[in-house]
Formats: C-alpha cells, structure tokens, sequence
C-alpha cells in the first residue's frame, strides 16, 4: 500500500515558490567577429576605386593599426648558437684528417673572412688578392660590395688552390667537375657531413661559422665600428659611426688578432 494517496488536481495558480517562477535570464549574445574573409571582401568594394598596390596596402593598414590602437606583438629574438673554440677545433681537425684539400680551402676561407654561404659561391678567381690578402665580394646581402680580409698564413694555401683551379680553366674560386660554381646546397650538404663525422648533435653551418669568427672577434676586444666594414652588417643606428672607419683600419686591427685564431 503506498505511503500517500494523492491526486493530480490541475490548479491555476503556480504553487512553485518566488525563486523557481522568476524565469532564467538568457545570457547576451556574445557578438561575433565577421570572418576575414569576408570583411576582405567588404573592404574590397571601398578600395577598388583606389586602384591600390601593395605600398599603398601597407601604408593603409599601418594607419588602421593606429586608428585601431593595434600593437604588432614582437616574438623574442633567441640568440643563435655559436660553437665554442673546442667544437671549432675538433670540427676542423676532422675536415683536415679528410685529406679533401678544396674542402679544407672552403671551410677554411668561412671561418677566416665570415662571409655568407650566398656570397663565397659567387666568388671567382679575379676577385682574390692575394698580395693584399683580400677579397672582393660582389653583390652581397643588400646588394653592396666590400672587400673583406683573410690571414696572411692562409695565403699560400689559398694561392696553390687557385693555381689548381686556374689548371682546370675554372672562373670561380669553387667550382664542380662541371664547370658549374657550387651551389649553397652543395656547400651545407659538405659541411652537415663533417658535422656528422665529428659526432655533433647540431650541424656546423655556413652561418654558424660566421657567427663564431664575429663572436671571436668581439671578444678579442675589437669594436662593432672595426667589424662592420668587412662583415657585411647594416645598422641604421649604426651606420654614421662605421662610415668613420676606413678598411686598412679595419683591416689593421684583424690582422693583430688573427693569428690567435684557434684554426
């Protein structure tokens, strides 16, 4: 027998208390950004009058960012990886036990004057002197030439090389079977491969070589202003104090500390 007997008696009048009739609140609507797509699309109808192109574009958008109080978020610069003197020496030791003569002269030639991998493919015998123990770089990064300095003791070596080169009717300083200058890839593919013979978790690159002789530089106190005008760098902030510093004055202050490099 049930606890209580109870009918369903239908009434017009809520029995639920004040807190269960007052109704749910809907939240707001939380207003949606219209896709990019779109508003591209949008916008598009308003500037086609205008015939832009991609400076006016630029130039449109960065008064929007300030009309719009918009900042532009700058990801943190991580500092590159520079090997140390015992990481160079062991690296070097291995490319030298290869008894590969030209690849000894490449590597070599990158860790002596820093230049990027882009500008030592382009360099051709003419552009060596061997008697100002110079070399000329054309058309490098931002397209400016300079000259840039390697060691006296390098130059015998660097001058048998180019004697072996000239036998072959060979125009560029590096240069295939082919008759082709190397490539940038080719030149990485050579270095990756003595990385890997001397056991290093990360690959010695062509930039990483720059990287070192730069960072050796410095710490053998020699200032930015002594650096810049072989190394390739432009700074604005920088610019009115390295135009002071002739390349014989630069050059001066390389050759008093080069021969402490530790290859």
């Amino acid at each position: 027998m049930p606890l209580y007997n109870a009918r369903l008696v239908p009434c017009s009048t809520p029995t639920l208390n004040t807190y269960e009739q007052t109704p749910t609140r809907t939240p707001a609507r939380i207003s949606t950004r219209t896709p990019a797509r779109k508003k591209a699309k949008e916008l598009a109808k308003y500037l086609r009058n205008e015939r832009p192109d991609y400076l006016y574009m630029k130039e449109l958008f960065r008064h929007l960012r300030e009309e719009l109080e918009i900042t532009v978020p700058r990801q943190q610069q991580k500092l590159p990886y520079v090997p140390t003197e015992e990481e160079i020496k062991r690296y070097y030791q291995v490319v030298w036990d290869s008894e590969n003569l030209q690849d000894a002269i490449l590597i070599k030639l990158l860790l002596v004057t820093g230049v990027r991998v882009g500008e030592l493919v382009k360099i051709q015998l003419a552009d060596v002197d061997l008697g100002q123990c110079q070399i000329r770089i054309n058309d490098g990064k931002g397209g400016k030439d300079r000259r840039v300095p390697f060691p006296a003791t390098f130059k015998e070596a660097l001058g048998l090389h180019m004697q072996t080169m000239r036998q072959k009717d060979a125009s560029y300083l590096f240069e295939s079977s082919w008759k082709r200058p190397y490539s940038e890839r080719g030149v990485r593919k050579i270095l990756a491969r003595y990385s890997h013979s001397a056991g290093f978790v990360q690959s010695i690159s062509p930039h990483k070589l720059r990287h070192f002789l730069l960072t050796w530089l410095k710490k053998q106190g020699i200032d930015d202003a002594a650096i810049q005008p072989y190394s390739g760098h432009a700074s604005r902030q920088s610019l009115e104090i390295y135009s002071r510093l002739a390349m014989s004055d630069a050059q001066r202050e390389y050759d008093q500390v080069i021969g402490r490099f530790p290859v």
